[in-house]
């Protein structure tokens, strides 16, 4: 869990640093490969999104039917827990993001 985090961060601050860099006001304009490349960054995280509502929603109502049908077993009961837990703050992690990155896309605008 620990590599995923640091995988996730590690990716994050370098299309961070790509879109700080691409997003430089200058004079003469943006080329044609620098607009295509911010255009498909903003599809990517629509996409990323739109995705992971329904997959948030999927995971919790698994993890809701797991402890609904463990017929007393305690570890079918902890394992629905954790994956509504788990659910849940990777859905509020995605959100986080998606907010902290268009409030920098505000401020360098």
């Amino acid at each position: 869990m620990k590599k995923f985090l640091y995988y996730t961060l590690f990716i994050f601050f370098i299309s961070l640093s790509i879109i700080f860099t691409l997003s430089l006001p200058s004079f003469a304009g943006y080329p044609k490969l620098i607009n295509k490349l911010i255009s498909a960054f903003e599809n990517i995280k629509s996409y990323i999104i739109a995705i992971a509502t329904p997959i948030a929603a999927v995971a919790i109502g698994s993890g809701f039917l797991m402890q609904k049908f463990s017929f007393g077993d305690e570890e079918r009961i902890r394992t629905g827990k954790k994956l509504i837990r788990t659910s849940i703050i990777s859905y509020t992690f995605i959100l986080v993001l998606d907010l902290l990155i268009s409030l920098i896309e505000t401020l360098i605008k």
